[in-house]
C-alpha cells in the first residue's frame, strides 16, 4: 500500500472514557431527542432549524454563537425547535483545502488526528454541557459517528456520500434523524433509494464486527439544490419543487416523510445572503398547501457571528474560513422573522 500507517488512535469506547458526558449532559440531550423526534413523527408541528457556521473551526467562537442562540431558542421555543450546526468534519471536492476540525483542530497547523478526536468531542460536550444543545454534524466518515454518538441530536448525509452504501447502512442503525442530501446532480432518486435503504435494515461489516441494524424510521430528505451539466447552481426549493417531492414520498410509502430545505449550497448558488428570502419563501409556500405543510419539517441555515467568510490565515473571530455565512445581527433577525411567518 502507498501509505505510511502512523500511529493506532484509540476506539471510540476509550475516547469516550477519557471524556464521558455529565448526567445532565445525557439527560438534556435526552429531552432535545425527544423534541426533535416529534416533530419528524409529526406529533408536533414545530418548524425545525439546523443552524450554525459552515464548519466549527475553532471552540471559542462556536461556543459563543451557540450560547447566543440559547437564548434565541427560549423565545421562540413555542414554534422553533434549534439544532445547532457543529460541522467538525469539511467534505473538500477535490480532496484539497481545510477539511474540518476532525483533521486540523488549529486550521493554520498541519493535520493531527488525535488532537483532533479530542478536540471535536471536547466542543460537542462544552456545547452541550454549558448550553444544553445536543448538536448536528455531518457523518462524513462513518467509521468515525461512534466518536460522538453519545452526544449528537441530528446527523446529515452529504451530497457527495448519499450514494455510498455504507453510509447508507450505517444510518440504518443510528436512533436519531438522518438528513440525506440530495446529490450535487440533483437526482431525487439517488436521494430517496438512501432514505430507504437507511429505513430498513441490513446486515453489514461496521468497525470491524458483523452488526445487524434495525432500520432508522427518521431518515429524510435534505434538499440543497444542485449543479447541472454547464456547471450552474440551480435551486430545488421552489413550490413546485416541494409539490413534486410530495407526489414522490406519496408513491414511495416511507415512514416519517420529511423535508429540511437547505438555504445554502446549490440553492442559494452559495450566495449567502439569498438564504434570508430563501427562507421566507419556504415558509410562504407551507401556507398554500397542508401537504407541503406537513412535509417541510425545517430549514438548514449556515450562519455565524460575522457576514461572509475569509481567507485561512486571516484571524477574524467568528468568520467562516469555509463557505460564506449570514452574520449574527441578520441571523438573529431572521430567526424572530420565522417565528412569526410559522402559522
Amino acid at each position: 500500500m502507498n501509505m505510511d500507517f502512523k500511529r493506532k488512535l484509540p476506539i471510540p469506547a476509550e475516547i469516550k472514557e477519557m471524556y464521558p458526558v455529565s448526567n445532565e449532559g445525557l439527560n438534556a440531550k435526552k429531552n432535545n431527542d425527544l423534541k426533535i423526534k416529534e416533530v419528524f413523527t409529526g406529533q408536533n408541528d414545530k418548524l425545525i432549524l439546523v443552524i450554525g457556521p459552515c464548519s466549527a473551526d475553532r471552540e471559542d467562537a462556536v461556543l459563543d454563537y451557540i450560547t447566543r442562540l440559547r437564548k434565541i431558542q427560549e423565545e421562540v421555543a413555542e414554534k422553533i425547535v434549534i439544532i445547532p450546526r457543529v460541522y467538525t468534519n469539511k467534505p473538500r471536492t477535490t480532496g484539497e483545502g481545510y477539511k474540518g476540525m476532525l483533521h486540523q483542530p488549529n486550521p493554520n497547523q498541519k493535520p493531527d488526528m488525535l488532537k483532533g478526536l479530542i478536540a471535536i468531542r471536547k466542543l460537542h460536550m462544552r456545547v452541550l454541557n454549558e448550553t444544553g444543545f445536543s448538536c448536528a454534524d455531518e457523518m462524513l466518515y462513518p467509521e468515525n459517528h461512534r466518536y460522538l454518538s453519545d452526544l449528537l441530536s441530528y446527523v446529515a448525509v452529504g451530497a457527495r456520500s448519499v450514494e455510498d452504501q455504507q453510509h447508507r447502512l450505517t444510518a440504518s442503525g443510528l436512533d436519531l434523524p438522518v438528513g440525506m442530501k440530495n446529490p450535487t446532480s440533483g437526482d431525487l432518486s439517488v436521494m430517496m433509494n438512501a432514505i430507504k435503504a437507511a429505513q430498513n435494515p441490513h446486515t453489514f461489516i461496521y468497525r470491524g464486527w458483523e452488526v445487524e441494524s434495525k432500520g432508522n424510521a427518521l431518515a429524510h430528505a435534505i434538499l440543497r439544490g444542485y449543479v447541472n451539466k454547464q456547471g450552474h447552481s440551480n435551486p430545488n426549493y421552489h413550490y413546485e419543487d416541494l409539490i413534486s417531492l410530495a407526489e414522490i414520498y406519496h408513491d414511495a410509502n416511507l415512514l416519517n416523510p420529511a423535508i429540511i430545505v437547505d438555504t445554502n449550497h446549490s440553492n442559494s448558488g452559495k450566495q449567502y445572503l439569498e438564504q434570508i428570502r430563501i427562507a421566507k419563501e419556504v415558509l410562504h409556500s407551507t401556507r398554500h398547501s397542508s401537504d407541503v405543510y406537513q412535509l417541510v419539517k425545517g430549514l438548514m441555515i449556515e450562519s455565524y457571528l460575522e457576514d461572509g467568510c475569509q481567507k485561512l490565515g486571516d484571524g477574524i473571530y467568528g468568520k467562516s474560513i469555509t463557505d460564506p455565512c449570514l452574520g449574527w445581527e441578520k441571523t438573529a433577525k431572521l430567526i424572530y422573522e420565522i417565528a412569526d411567518l410559522r402559522k
